[in-house]
Formats: C-alpha cells, structure tokens, sequence
C-alpha cells in the first residue's frame, strides 16, 4: 500500500510540474539534448473567444430558394473552405458551425480587416480557364462561358469564341445581338497547387500547376492554339488574358495581372480552397468591441477569485485539518485544467468560464462526500487509515453518479451547440465536462493521496478537533 502511494505520489508531482510548464508558457518547445535540434513545438497561449476578445461575428446563409434542399455535406463542405481561406487570410482562432440545414454562424476574435474577411467568405471562386480565340475582351469584362450548359463538363476546344445562336449572314437584323458565349477549356478543379511569386521584374503572379489528369489536356490545348488569348476568368470576370507563346507541356504556368501581394494572395486563396459547393449570402455581420471583453474578462476574475475564496475557507473551517489538504488538491486541479485547456486548445468564452467555474463546484462536492464519510467511520471508532479508504470507497458511488449525469448533460449541450451554430452553449459545455473529467481525478486520486501523506502518521484520537468531530 506504501509503495502505490509513492508511486501515485510521483505521478501527481511530475503532473505539476508539467502543468506548470504549460501555464507559465505561451509556447513549449522540446529539443534533442545531444543535437540542439528542435523535436517538438506548439503554441500554447490561452484563446480568448470573441465576446472576450472582441471581433467579427457574421451568419451565412444559402443564397437558393427557400424551397431548394441543401444538403448536409454540401454544407459542411462549404464550411470547410470558409474556414480554410479564412485560416489562410491570417485570422486565427476562427470558429464555424453549421446551424440548422442551410445556415453558418462564423466567428472571427481579434481580426482588424473584416472587409476582407467578409469579401473573402462571398467569393465563389470558380476560376475557367477560357478560349478567347484571337480578339481578347479587357480585363474586368463580365462574360459568359459554355461551363455547365453542356452536357459533358469538357467539351471539345474550338478555336473562336461560340456565339449564343446561329444567324444567316443575310438574316434581317435583330434589336439586340445574341451574347457571345466563350469556351471553358478548363475549370480551377484541374490545378494542384497553387501560390504567390514574383517575377523578374518584382511583379506579383500566381504560380500554379496542374493535376497528372488535365496536364495532357492543357498541353494539347496551348499546342494547337498558338498565339491566341487563353484568358483566366473568375466568376465570369476576366482578370488576365495572356497570349500562348509556345506549348506548355510541364503542367505548370503563372497568371499575371495587376496584382499587388494583398490582391494576389487573395485571389490564390479562393483557388486553392476552390469554389463553394453552394452559393453563399451574409444575412447579419456584428463587430463586438474589445472594451466590452476586456470588462467581462475583469467581472470573471473577480468573481472566480471571490468564489475560490469562499470555497477554500469553508473547507479549512468546516473540515479543518483534511479540508486544507482538500484546498491543496483544489490547487492541483486548477493548474490541470488551465494546461489542459491550452492544450487542447479551449477558445475561452464567457460562458465556457462560468463553465469552469461550476466545475470547480463539481470538485469540491466530491470532497465533501468523502470527509461526510470519513467523519462517520472516524465517529464508528475506525483508525484513521481504515477510514480514509472505507470513506473514499463508500462515497465513490454518489461521486460517479453525479458525475456521470453531468457529463451526459455537457454531451447534449455540446451536441445542441454544434447542430444549431450555439457556439456560446457549445463552449459551457466542453469546459465543464474537462473539468469535471479533471475533478474526478483530483477529488479520488489527489486528494487520497494527499491525506494518507498526511494524516497516516496522526492519531485521530490526541487531535478530534483538526478533523472537526
């Protein structure tokens, strides 16, 4: 029994330790003591949610009748590229959740440039890669292209621009002229990878190459169209109209343009993350304020700091000697769980504190169940040891069962967050169940470590009163 108490000893030691390199740090690196080399590194800064943090909160909608069905992947999918090209636009932190069947609640803390984000999140990005025969249209013009009128999604290249309609040569005129409608000879879906460079001139292009499968067709293509215009549209707006100098037979090519590196790198992120499954509206956009964050994160801190007060007090003068040892576990658990929501990482919102802080309830209800018990075999004439382990293993039953209860009911919040875009009840729920999760490790291992470290060599007998008997 000695043996397993050292060993449990050296566990929750080396456990605070850990935890203590987390918490004091912003980010932890691991090297190879031998070779300097760097093995390991991550940020582990606390993140703050955006009523916290102040930012960006914006509702998406489908932009398709109200009696069009919307498919649950093409949803999550769109989610997904939302999320990516935001990622890519430097915006950390971003939250996104899909709500009902045709909505996205999106959250972006701490972000200075919302009209970029927001132009970025109503970008289609459908990049063609179009026939423009041998008389380009300026960049800019909106045209219209044969993707997705055929039947087959790549029809055979022809060398002019295809008019809408066929007219006799000498048919009488009409009142207005069918529009042209342009050859796609590929869409953004045939490219691997794309990126910003510059040129020898210093000019920012977007480098791009091609998938094994439309290589031979982009080769066959510029080889039998030599010195006409390819033009690059996107969303049917032209935005460069090179000329085929020679046959590209490597798969790869640049679109140059007027870019600076902003606009460059914009227009990389929408082709790289590729076209939305489904078309997408802002229905309501909000900036929340960093002031009101910086008052909330106040109001907590206090209000935690006056209720960890109460709490280790009435414990100490309550239970007395075993209450400070509970105190001391109380300490060990709130050090687990602040690196452990590093970690993971936890975005911090109001309600996913409150969540903490209800937790730490949790925690010190399991101590309370434990010294009710241990008092009364201690009143039963048991020696102190024999009651430690008779106290904990009576009162074990009520501790899971409660325990269990709320974990079923963080899991039913957790599940309503995510299915209804509730990111702030997604938040309280995930705190609150780590938390929990930790307290139980706290309340069974920690604090009966603790106590027989403590109390095995006193007899209960010479001193009732530290135990409050």
């Amino acid at each position: 029994m000695k043996n397993r108490q050292n060993t449990w000893l050296l566990v929750i030691v080396i456990l605070i330790v850990f935890a203590l390199w987390i918490d004091l740090s912003e980010t932890i690196t691991i090297t190879n003591p031998f070779t300097n080399k760097v093995i390991f590194t991550r940020n582990v800064e606390t993140r703050l949610g955006l009523d916290l943090r102040g930012g960006l909160q914006t509702l998406l909608e489908a932009d398709l009748p109200a009696d069009a069905v919307v498919s649950a992947d093409d949803l999550k999918v769109t989610r997904q590229i939302l999320e990516s090209r935001s990622n890519a636009l430097g915006v950390s932190e971003v939250v996104m959740q899909t709500a009902g069947d045709r909505r996205i609640v999106a959250e972006f803390p701490g972000i200075n440039n919302p009209e970029e984000v927001i132009a970025s999140l109503q970008e289609t990005g459908l990049l063609e890669f179009v026939n423009m025969g041998t008389t380009p249209v300026p960049e800019g013009t909106i045209i219209e292209t044969d993707y997705g009128l055929a039947e087959s999604a790549q029809p055979e290249p022809t060398t002019e621009p295809t008019p809408a309609a066929d007219t006799a040569p000498d048919a009488a005129p009409t009142e207005e002229a069918a529009p042209t409608v342009y050859h796609t000879v590929m869409t953004g879906a045939a490219l691997d990878e794309v990126g910003v460079t510059q040129s020898s001139m210093g000019q920012y292009q977007i480098s791009f190459s091609l998938k094994p499968d439309a290589t031979k067709l982009f080769a066959d293509y510029t080889g039998s169209h030599i010195n006409q215009f390819l033009a690059i549209v996107l969303d049917k707006r032209v935005i460069s109209t090179p000329r085929i100098q020679s046959q590209i037979s490597g798969g790869s090519g640049v679109i140059t343009g007027q870019f600076d590196y902003d606009s460059a790198n914009s227009l990389a992120i929408q082709l790289r993350y590729g076209s939305l499954p489904i078309p997408i509206k802002i229905v309501e956009s909000r900036t929340v304020g960093p002031t009101l964050g910086e008052e909330s994160i106040r109001k907590s801190i206090l209000a935690g700091s006056i209720g960890l007060i109460v709490v280790v007090l009435f414990m100490a003068l309550y239970y007395r000697l075993p209450g400070i040892v509970a105190d001391m576990a109380l300490l060990v658990y709130g050090l687990l769980t602040l690196a452990l929501f590093k970690l993971v990482p936890v975005v911090l919102t109001l309600p996913g504190i409150a969540g903490f802080i209800l937790s730490i309830g949790m925690a010190v209800d399991a101590n309370v169940l434990i010294f009710e018990r241990l008092k009364e075999e201690l009143r039963a004439g048991r020696n102190l040891h024999t009651a430690i382990d008779l106290g904990w293993s009576r009162a074990w039953p009520s501790i899971r069962d409660a325990n269990i209860s709320t974990l079923i009911t963080s899991g039913i919040l957790f599940w309503f967050g995510s299915a209804f875009g509730a990111s702030l009840v997604k938040g309280f729920a995930l705190t609150l169940a780590l938390g929990v999760g930790v307290s139980l490790f706290t309340a069974l291992t920690v604090t009966r470590t603790f106590l027989h470290l403590v109390l095995d060599n006193i007899k209960f007998a010479e001193h009732p009163k530290w135990f409050g008997i």
